[in-house]
């Protein structure tokens, strides 16, 4: 297919990130001698800087890493819980949303230092070093910058040091002016020289829970120092010939490996790429495991297998009416209309604003990293002299006490970061994944359908028309998809929300990928933000 870019070919390392600044640090690490982590390490920091919104230290993230010659990747799950002092009785939707009640227990700093323990080669000094030139030095606003800030200075407006370090006289900046943050830059720099104990136990920590507590929050020393990084074992399923990997609950990794062993019924090349037939199949299968997601990803105590069967997978193939567009339930619990589709029965057989990044290394070490602070700039609120923006993940937990993942003091919400590995023959061949709320968990199957199905390269892969289930049988699709194709749809029940040629409502992924023979890598950058892959 036609796309805007080539896929970047690489011998000795690929980056591909949502920001040109953090795909250059994370090269220049690994033409410094760094690893893939410690390149991964330098991407996200300088993402911090300079996609502000999106993530950094004031938000959590899942990260996988495939050393060299592994059969599947290592996972590092540094997901926040809601603070014990949290009171869900009586919290509005608007105090989850913006403000200093809105974080979590944000676990960046911590999850990157736990990975540099195991696997980097570098000083954080070096590591940081990039985010912390851009920090000081300013970071030029790009058109996407500019066009992200302007769509969310409501977030941003009412918190005095947020609006001042971002917005120019209570407006968005303009692309080519430049956004300066001494204070995250010398937050950074004592990050470097004290480790992650610097907010887990120390003077960043404090003023962090001095600035929300007296702004009416709940965030305390008491839940950094409790905050654990966590490597549990990677969740994987079969997808034909393929072996797909990811973060077991509570990230939402189950919906797509469901969604995948679903269309293992189907003849997807048969119906071609982006087909009416295809796309009715597709929307239908993410509706039954989005249900089943609501259903039972947080639930400890649920064996997740078994959402993977081949027997459960042929039955819930068995419920898409091939002509008619069901009616799907919502992104969470309690979004179900009347004649809405349940959640399948497994055993009894006869879906914001994140960012993803990637690296492979030259001794074929993979990671990738899928991170956010939640909703654009998190909860809108900067943790006083730190420059920390904070996350709003409290908006992701529902407070309806009955939902398996209602707010309660300590307890981890589920989490839609979800990235992807894929395997052939118990080697590592590629890395997929995006940002995107609960879209996440349908744009990144769409990614590796595209690959694994339809012989796209990575920046094919990444750049082909994508659609998003959004709830009863409303669905967001690209322009890109032939004219007939959206309207038979509509024949169909489907409807349809027609949103531009590129739109990053349908994600902003970014992946790699490793001839398997010849050593050879390329990565792919999404052209719907401010993507970019470097390789050398």
């Amino acid at each position: 297919m036609a796309v805007m870019r080539p896929a970047i070919m690489g011998r000795n390392g690929v980056v591909a990130s949502a920001h040109p600044a953090a795909s250059l640090a994370g090269l220049k690490v690994l033409m410094s001698g760094g690893n893939a982590v410690d390149a991964a390490i330098a991407v996200a920091s300088t993402l911090n800087v300079a996609e502000p919104y999106m993530s950094g230290l004031g938000g959590d993230g899942v990260m996988l890493v495939t050393p060299p010659g592994a059969s599947a990747p290592i996972v590092i799950d540094y997901l926040g819980f809601a603070p014990q002092d949290v009171r869900p009785a009586g919290m509005q939707r608007s105090d989850t949303l913006n403000g200093p009640k809105a974080p979590l227990v944000p676990g960046a700093a911590k999850g990157w230092f736990a990975a540099l323990q195991r696997f980097g080669t570098k000083s954080a000094g070096e590591i940081f070093a990039h985010a912390i030139d851009v920090a000081e030095n300013g970071s030029p606003v790009t058109h996407k910058n500019a066009e992200f800030i302007n769509n969310n200075t409501h977030q941003i407006s009412p918190h005095r040091l947020a609006a001042e370090t971002f917005l120019a006289n209570g407006a968005a900046p303009k692309p080519h002016a430049l956004i300066r943050q001494p204070k995250l830059a010398r937050t950074y720099r004592l990050l470097a020289e004290d480790g992650p104990d610097a907010i887990y136990d120390g003077p960043l920590g404090k003023e962090m829970c001095r600035s929300i507590q007296e702004a009416g929050g709940y965030l305390s020393m008491d839940d950094l120092r409790a905050l654990k990084v966590n490597w549990p074992e990677p969740i994987g399923s079969p997808f034909h010939q393929y072996q797909i990997f990811g973060a077991p609950p509570p990230t939402c990794t189950i919906e797509y490996l469901e969604l995948l062993r679903i269309l293992e019924n189907e003849d997807l090349p048969a119906m071609g790429h982006n087909s009416a037939d295809y796309l009715h199949v597709l929307v239908e299968a993410i509706k039954l495991a989005s249900a089943d997601r609501i259903e039972y990803a947080m639930k400890s105590s649920f064996d997740h297998t078994s959402l993977l069967t081949s027997d459960y997978a042929a039955s819930q193939a068995s419920r898409i009416d091939r002509q008619t567009a069901s009616q799907g339930r919502g992104e969470r619990f309690g979004e179900v209309e009347a004649g809405a589709i349940s959640p399948g029965v497994p055993g009894r057989t006869n879906g914001e604003h994140t960012t993803h990044f990637a690296v492979i290394d030259a001794e074929g070490m993979a990671v990738n990293v899928t991170q956010s602070i939640g909703s654009p700039f998190g909860s809108g609120f900067m943790a006083g002299e730190t420059g920390i923006m904070m996350n709003n993940f409290l908006d992701w937990t529902d407070l309806d006490p009955n939902s398996p993942n209602a707010m309660q003091p300590g307890k981890p919400m589920e989490n839609c970061m979800s990235p992807g590995q894929i395997f052939v023959d118990g080697q590592f061949v590629s890395t997929l994944g995006t940002p995107g709320s609960w879209g996440i968990l349908q744009t990144t199957p769409q990614m590796m359908l595209n690959l694994l199905v339809h012989g796209m390269n990575i920046q094919e892969a990444i750049e082909a028309p994508r659609v998003r289930f959004m709830g009863g049988k409303q669905v967001i699709a690209e322009e890109r998809i032939p004219a007939d194709v959206l309207a038979e749809l509509e024949t169909r029940g489907h409807q349809i929300t027609r949103a531009g040629l590129l739109t990053y409502q349908v994600g902003g992924g970014h992946g790699t990928w490793r001839d398997p023979e010849t050593g050879v890598m390329s990565a792919g950058a999404d052209p719907r933000r401010d993507g970019y892959a470097m390789g050398w």
